[in-house]
């Protein structure tokens, strides 16, 4: 079964709706699958349900889908720093479902792992609550959280092998690998391909039955924040 794609456009031809459910990898501006998010912008799909962790920001990253209108409905943890995510949250054209990061990371591994729900004390009494079931164990309240079962997942790797097993650099390996395997159809970009069997079966992270599809290309390294400190005097 053919996994190697030329091009993040080949990788999602025949994949894409309208209206599709996307888990998108990566955490601020770091191991966000960049190509796979710039094909789906040439491509206009639109009416996007979205769960990552954050939108990226204005330019750069799920932001460029913001700015085009092709996002419906966000499920994300946080969404500082992005100006057009903002404007259409508070003017109401865009759907927001918050969760907390350990939660929708859970949520997309629970889905991955065909399980269909869990409960947590996370968000127990505040707004993440509202109109969840509640159950009580040991005297302690939580909540049930769904897992997530998306159409399609898009991950960034460094590398991978043409079956699909993928290596995730440093902290990249945050929300991609439970990102990966709660889609229906996994497509992952990665920074390089490499032979069958050169992988050190101990330092896979996401096996290559979960990948469906995968993209070498070159990637644009970003700096999402930048603290300075004033120089001390001798």
């Amino acid at each position: 079964m053919k996994k190697v794609y030329g091009t993040a456009s080949e990788a999602l031809e025949g994949v894409l709706h309208d209206g599709m459910f996307i888990a998108a990898g990566g955490f601020g501006l770091c191991g966000i699958p960049e190509l796979l998010i710039d094909a789906i912008r040439d491509a206009g799909t639109k009416d996007l349900t979205i769960a990552s962790n954050n939108c990226g920001i204005d330019d750069f990253g799920l932001g460029i889908l913001l700015q085009t209108r092709q996002i419906r409905k966000m499920i994300s943890s946080y969404v500082g720093e992005n100006a057009e995510f903002m404007r259409q949250y508070l003017s109401k054209e865009l759907e927001l479902e918050f969760n907390p990061q350990g939660t929708l990371a859970e949520r997309m591994r629970a889905g991955g792992s065909g399980i269909a729900g869990f409960y947590t004390k996370t968000g127990v009494g505040t707004m993440i609550a509202e109109g969840k079931e509640v159950k009580t164990f040991d005297g302690q309240d939580y909540i049930l959280e769904r897992g997530i079962v998306a159409d399609l997942s898009i991950v960034k790797a460094w590398k991978a092998d043409d079956t699909g097993n993928l290596v995730f650099r440093k902290t990249a390996r945050n929300f991609n690998p439970p990102a990966a395997m709660c889609g229906k159809i996994c497509v992952a970009e990665v920074e390089e391909i490499v032979p069958r069997g050169s992988l050190d079966p101990d330092q896979i992270h996401l096996p290559g039955i979960y990948v469906h599809r995968i993209v070498q290309g070159s990637h644009e390294k970003r700096i999402e924040q930048r603290t300075t400190r004033k120089k001390e005097d001798a």
